[in-house]
């Protein structure tokens, strides 16, 4: 289970709107805790793919990764999934999705159609990385990272 603030979906929302008919794409900042992941921040990020291609496929280059690590770092979060959109496709993962995502992140696809957004999804790659399973999506008014105390 994912739970993102609405605030959070809002913003992947308008991001997938404005970069449509190419895909948009960013990270999903927060932390694993227990059996979820809480996303309290976005990260967008641009498109670094070819023009021609920018519709069903996208980049992120390692330079922006690593700045957005060094973001979620300097906030006390990490990076507990990803999200892109795919224009005028289903918010499901593509055969090339499935080759380039790692077990335990949240991807969250967003369906856009004639330049709204129609569905948004979130999904985690099985453990085996044979397949993808859709996982809950619980959307919050708000949603704070959880703050740990240190005993002396």
């Amino acid at each position: 289970m994912i739970v993102l603030a609405s605030n959070n979906l809002k913003e992947i929302a308008r991001h997938a709107e404005l970069d449509y008919p190419h895909e948009c794409c960013g990270l999903l900042l927060g932390q694993f805790v227990e059996n979820a992941k809480r996303a309290v921040e976005t990260f967008p990020i641009s498109n670094a793919r070819e023009e021609e291609v920018k519709r069903n496929r996208f980049l992120i280059r390692p330079e922006e990764l690593r700045r957005g690590e060094e973001y979620a770092r300097s906030r006390g979060l990490e990076i507990i999934g990803y999200y892109h959109s795919h224009p005028d496709h289903a918010a499901v993962p593509s055969q090339y999705d499935l080759e380039h995502a790692w077990p335990i992140y949240s991807y969250i696809i967003i369906s856009v159609k004639d330049a709204k957004v129609a569905e948004i999804l979130s999904w985690e790659m099985q453990p085996d990385r044979s397949r993808f399973i859709e996982e809950l999506l619980e959307q919050q008014d708000e949603v704070k990272a959880p703050t740990f105390s240190v005993g002396l």
